[in-house]
């Protein structure tokens, strides 16, 4: 009994001698033999508890209006744990698209008040851009947080970046010149061919000679050739915009070159002089006739006065003052002498059309003599869709090989206005068939209008068609069907008509 008391009271010192466990000992384990004459182990050393998620977000500073706990990132508060609700690779970089989330680097973007600071990351943009790769990893990278764009638009920028870190294109009319600019500095051809598609499908008469500069500019012939496609189909409605006047001068060039401008030259020589104006007050000049020659001088070689008849010629171009004397008295020699003097202006006809030349029979059999007075054969019709006659098939002589001097004219049946003509000739072989007599220009026929062909020959008489029918459906190469009516032409006509006479064919362009 005297033993039991004298245990407690070591107990009792024990404990007040040795340092409190840790933690609580586990009920489950058994219970230490105080009695064991082995010695105790050392007391277990004290371990830190790591906190669980819960106690961290309580930790979180609260912000008003947050879905949850927030944190601040680079001076801006972001939700904690953020990637556990992007479920995909691409939600996640959308996410730091444009945020300072990790960004270690920034980009000054514009110039002036117009600089945006935009934040990035390196290993996105290398990724994405051979360019920006070099920039960052190169042998010559920069160390320099921040680095300076003044000749980029900030729009284009974003729209560069956003496409590096989405995939998504995000351009517009306002910003697609400039995107597809930053597109191409910094090698992301995906994103050129985006643009140019944009404008492709953008693409009108209106703006085609706005999008031809910046396409020469940018070096994409692509674009360059369907803005001058577009030029050759609509050539009036383009020169008629705003931004014919603002082309530059090897621009112009470019055009008046080509072979496949749908206008007449007096007009083509028009809007030219328009351009002269234009530049003459660019360069803070005179609006002179000779300071207009003098912006003009390396293009106006390119404009085919020979081209245009002769009464255009003497009422416009001769009295602009822009040609010198000598110049104008070429070429009304060139108009009205025979053989023709050579001129420094070229002479070969435009033509505006690039796809397959077809051809309108109207007569089903050919009958013999047909004679000439002087008096036009002429013929009347309308078509249903725009078309562009270039020619007319003639009947030559009956009476074996002849030539023939003829004069083809097109004619607006309501005001009487001559649209194509040309004083010609051509030798026929004495057969039935017909023989190619071509006009100068493409002359455009507008759907549901009348017109007037006519055929003025000297030469011996010919075959002539017979069994004509008045409306005569074709289907063109493209599908399309053009339907041609004919009418009697009132007044001389030298007896061709509807059933009967010549002008058997008509040469066209849809």
């Amino acid at each position: 009994m005297a033993g039991a008391p004298h245990h407690r009271n070591f107990r009792q010192q024990q404990l007040a001698e040795d340092p409190p466990p840790p933690q609580a000992q586990d009920e489950t384990a058994p219970p230490q033999n105080h009695n064991n004459s082995n010695p105790a182990p050392p007391p277990a050393v004290p371990q830190p508890r790591m906190p669980g998620l819960n106690e961290l977000y309580e930790a979180l500073p609260e912000v008003a209006g947050a879905p949850g706990p927030m944190v601040r990132r680079g001076g801006r508060s972001i939700q904690y744990n953020w990637q556990a609700t992007k479920v995909s690779v691409k939600e996640r970089l959308q996410f730091m698209f444009n945020n300072e989330i990790l960004s270690d680097v920034h980009f000054l973007v514009g110039r002036g008040p117009n600089v945006q600071r935009v934040p990035a990351h390196k290993f996105v943009l290398s990724v994405g851009s051979a360019v920006f790769d070099a920039m960052f990893n190169g042998g010559m990278a920069t160390s320099a947080s921040e680095v300076d764009l003044p000749d980029v638009e900030p729009v284009a920028f974003l729209s560069l970046l956003r496409f590096l870190y989405t995939d998504e294109v995000q351009i517009g009319p306002e910003s697609v010149m400039t995107t597809l600019y930053t597109a191409k500095k910094y090698a992301v051809p995906s994103l050129e061919t985006a643009c140019v598609e944009f404008l492709k499908k953008n693409l009108s008469a209106d703006n085609a000679f706005m999008l031809l500069t910046q396409a020469r500019l940018f070096d994409e012939p692509q674009l360059a050739n369907l803005c001058l496609e577009m030029i050759d189909k609509h050539t009036n409605e383009a020169l008629q915009a705003e931004g014919f006047t603002d082309i530059d001068l090897a621009t112009l060039k470019v055009v008046l070159e080509r072979d496949t401008l749908g206008i007449k030259e007096s007009k083509l020589f028009t809007a030219v002089i328009r351009w002269a104006e234009h530049e003459v007050a660019r360069q803070n000049l005179e609006p002179t006739p000779d300071n207009k020659r003098k912006v003009l001088e390396p293009a106006l070689k390119l404009i085919r006065f020979p081209l245009m008849p002769v009464e255009e010629f003497a009422s416009q171009a001769a009295q602009s003052g822009i040609l010198t004397d000598k110049e104008v008295v070429n070429l009304f020699l060139h108009f009205t002498v025979n053989p023709k003097p050579p001129t420094e202006f070229p002479s070969n006809p435009r033509c505006c059309l690039t796809g397959k030349e077809q051809t309108l029979s109207r007569y089903r059999t050919v009958e013999s003599r047909w004679g000439y007075s002087g008096t036009s054969d002429r013929i009347r019709f309308r078509v249903n869709k725009r078309i562009f006659v270039v020619g007319f098939g003639l009947y030559g002589s009956i009476h074996g090989p002849a030539d023939y001097s003829v004069k083809i004219e097109i004619i607006h049946a309501d005001s009487d206005e001559i649209l194509g003509q040309n004083d010609t000739a051509f030798s026929c072989n004495g057969s039935d068939s017909t023989f190619r007599v071509m006009f100068k220009n493409p002359v455009e026929i507008q759907p549901c209008m009348d017109y007037i062909a006519s055929a003025t020959l000297k030469g011996p008489d010919s075959h002539y068609g017979t069994q004509g029918v008045r409306s005569v459906v074709h289907e063109s190469v493209s599908s399309e069907t053009v339907i041609f009516n004919f009418s009697l032409a009132v007044g001389n006509n030298n007896g061709t008509s509807v059933e009967d006479g010549q002008i058997p064919e008509l040469i066209f362009y849809t």
